[in-house]
């Protein structure tokens, strides 16, 4: 079924699962004012409970129907037919965003660091800048939600070959990323490989209109498996014996069971906004969403500190509120941001919303549905 205005109701599901996925998104970065050995021994608390159970199941849960939305746009789109204008597209809304936004974690976070204002990673060398700027072979320290985009643009690369590929052979190569990441075998490629999973996922589900079938399943169908799967996952990875460290192929295939559940989960969610009195509301949020993904992590790198002084790191009596306000908090701080640098240069707000915000008049909206996150 194309995504075309004769299906409006589908497009206000996909604009809508963009923006509460990359809320939940927000969570897995959320900033905690504690050190990775602190965090250590905080596993367990209350307090560290009610925060991972927000990171996984609200944050990293999110991620898989971002892929799968992709996948599924892609295998609709006539323009996989021309490789290099299909790839110099991506190139422009995936690729350069990513690039640039890293380029400004680097000048403002490190800035921040260098000056004495935060505790955040300071330049190295030329290799430390280049994986930060290109994330070749590993995350980058400072935008760590950035192996998603540069997975996707592998994704992408790749696309106009996969749209080719019958149902069989997707679903073959998507059990192989599958038994890949459950093995843990190395592979070159990609950072993240269930975001190539997913993405394959979403081609399926585009095929076999199973976007379409998941939206009328019952609720309590469609959320059973993932509100089950979760309290599961979150017992199994409690102390003093994490079942992660015993059975680690076994936690693995659990999360991506998890993850699947997920994207069934929110994809109800929202199909069930698109209806709703929520819908305009969350319409109205959708061109920011992409620049919201891109930019989070610097404003809790550099925010997130400021309001610890007020509010206390992860044990203190506020944190739990301040945990749960941090996307609409840094929602708010991302539209102002966006508005501040579509006031100076709407080219620039252009480029770095992957073509959703300012968009130049004669390019329209055609420009605006180019992206693809």
């Amino acid at each position: 079924m194309p995504i075309t205005s004769r299906s409006p109701a589908r497009n206000d599901a996909i604009a809508i699962a963009r923006v509460i996925c990359i809320l939940g998104v927000v969570y897995v970065h959320a900033w905690t004012g504690r050190t990775g050995e602190e965090l250590a021994q905080l596993v367990g608390s209350g307090q560290e409970i009610f925060r991972w159970t927000l990171m996984e199941g609200l944050g990293k849960s999110a991620v898989p129907l971002l892929g799968m939305i992709s996948g599924y746009l892609v295998a609709g789109s006539r323009r996989t037919q021309e490789w290099h204008s299909f790839i110099a597209g991506k190139a422009r809304t995936i690729l350069l965003p990513m690039v640039l936004w890293n380029a400004i974690a680097i000048i403002c976070v490190s800035g921040a660091a260098y000056a004495g204002l935060i505790l955040a990673p300071q330049p190295q060398s030329i290799g430390w800048l280049a994986e930060e700027l290109l994330a070749l072979t590993r995350p980058p320290d400072i935008n760590v939600q950035m192996p998603f985009l540069r997975d996707l643009f592998v994704c992408m690369l790749a696309a106009p070959l996969l749209v080719r590929i019958p149902v069989k052979g997707m679903a073959l190569i998507a059990a192989s990323v599958a038994i890949l990441t459950i093995g843990e075998w190395p592979q070159p490629l990609l950072l993240r490989p269930l975001i190539l999973f997913f993405f394959l996922f979403g081609m399926v589900a585009r095929r076999l209109s199973l976007a379409e079938r998941a939206s009328t399943l019952p609720a309590v169908m469609a959320f059973a498996p993932f509100l089950l799967l979760v309290p599961v996952k979150i017992a199994l990875s409690l102390p003093p014996a994490p079942f992660i460290t015993t059975h680690g192929q076994a936690m693995a295939a659990l999360d991506l069971l998890t993850r699947v559940a997920a994207a069934l989960f929110f994809w109800k969610v929202a199909s069930a906004l698109a209806t709703s009195r929520a819908r305009s509301a969350l319409l109205a949020l959708e061109p920011y969403a992409f620049f919201l993904f891109c930019c989070h992590v610097t404003l809790i790198w550099i925010g997130g500190p400021l309001l610890g002084e007020w509010i206390g790191p992860v044990g203190s009596p506020l944190y739990p509120t301040f945990l749960m306000v941090q996307p609409l908090l840094v929602l708010g701080a991302s539209i102002a941001l966006a508005h501040i640098i579509m006031a100076i240069s709407p080219t620039t707000a252009h480029i770095l919303s992957g073509g959703r915000l300012a968009v130049p008049p004669k390019q329209g909206r055609k420009a605006q549905t180019a992206v693809t996150v």
